[in-house]
């Protein structure tokens, strides 16, 4: 008989926290706990949201039924770390204290494994991040920015633009180690990559391409020199201006994209200007890897949250579809991808790595 496995999947973004329950492959229940921007605005950096996202997380599962106890593993958000191969790695410890005291970024998914460590810790379930957003496949020419002193480096939605590229080179009938595939992911924060013949080898993270409802994207640089040494902002309001009140959340004062989709049907101009902007930066990037690729691109994806706009992705797929085809995959696959990875780490197919 097949063993059973049952995985508790924690996800928080920007803008929510996902928390779901899977038996093996088989969803028993996912849930989306949504946060208003103001809401979120009175926490200065993103672990200060613990109490709240643990809280929830734990009332949602009481609700439904379920423990934390009952589990046989935890599978939670890859946060921003430093380059992580893809795949597993076990949350212990060392990757709870870097993300609650010294991370990378500021980002909602930094709490995933610091709830994940301490439900292990309390309950003694085995945790674990999947493909996280610091999963480096990066070309060598990719690496290079223009600054010896600062490096790019891989930060992106990897989970689900792995689990997406896959998707788009299945719809034209190639394996995803034979495709060129670009993804755009379009949710709280935007980003875009390219996958050659199954390696992500480049990217435009969320402070290099588009701005989207909370980001703001790529700026320019001298600009943002001049407004950092200006005295009128500390660096933690400085970097809440790039990430969590940036974008779209800066110029019409909210993050919901239905919202301003409505008061464009109200003949409100500025919100045409400033959605339409965004997804006209989108085209922008998805052009860049196209270049990347020497034009060389099979299938371009949109996939996220805003990609289940009709709206929005038009206006992106106007501009893009001499490139290749755009398959629109709404919403993300980022609970059945994390609880598929972690579930072939206990059945053995996979070994887990350790963070260090």
């Amino acid at each position: 008989m097949a063993e059973t496995f049952r995985i508790l999947v924690i996800n928080p973004g920007s803008t929510s926290t996902k928390v779901g329950v899977f038996e093996n492959e088989a969803c028993l229940f996912e849930e989306r706990i949504a946060y208003r921007a103001e809401e979120l605005a009175i926490f200065r950096k993103a672990a200060d949201q613990y109490d709240l996202r643990k809280k929830d997380i734990m009332d949602c599962l009481e609700e439904k039924g379920y423990r934390v106890s009952e589990m046989d593993a935890i599978a939670a958000r890859g946060a921003p770390l430093p380059p992580l191969r893809s795949g597993a790695y076990c949350v212990g410890k060392a990757m709870a204290d870097r993300l609650r005291n010294n991370p990378i970024m500021e980002h909602a998914s930094n709490l995933a494994p610091i709830i994940a460590y301490e439900f292990s810790e309390m309950y003694g379930i085995p945790s674990y991040i999947y493909d996280g957003v610091t999963t480096d496949e990066l070309s060598a020419l990719a690496r290079v920015s223009g600054m010896p002193e600062i490096p790019r480096v891989s930060l992106c939605h990897a989970l689900n633009m792995k689990a997406a590229a896959r998707k788009g080179a299945e719809s034209i009938g190639l394996a995803y180690s034979d495709a060129n595939i670009v993804v755009a992911h379009l949710g709280g924060g935007i980003t875009i990559s390219l996958h050659e013949q199954g390696r992500m080898c480049d990217i435009l993270s969320d402070d290099e391409g588009p701005f989207s409802p909370e980001g703001s994207g790529r700026v320019p640089c001298r600009k943002l020199i001049e407004l950092c040494y200006s005295g009128q902002y500390d660096r933690q309001e400085m970097l809440r201006k790039l990430r969590g009140r940036g974008g779209l959340t800066a110029y019409a004062g909210t993050n919901d994209v239905e919202e301003l989709e409505k008061r464009i049907g109200e003949d409100d101009e500025d919100a045409r200007l400033w959605l339409e902007a965004m997804a006209y930066q989108v085209a922008k990037g998805i052009g860049e890897m196209a270049v990347a690729a020497s034009g060389d691109v099979d299938m371009i994806v949109l996939t996220g949250g805003m990609a289940g706009s009709e709206r929005i992705t038009g206006w992106i797929e106007r501009r893009v579809a001499f490139i290749a085809d755009v398959l629109n995959i709404p919403g993300e696959m980022e609970m059945e991808s994390l609880a598929a990875g972690v579930l072939r780490v206990l059945k053995g197919v996979e070994e887990a790595y350790e963070y260090r």
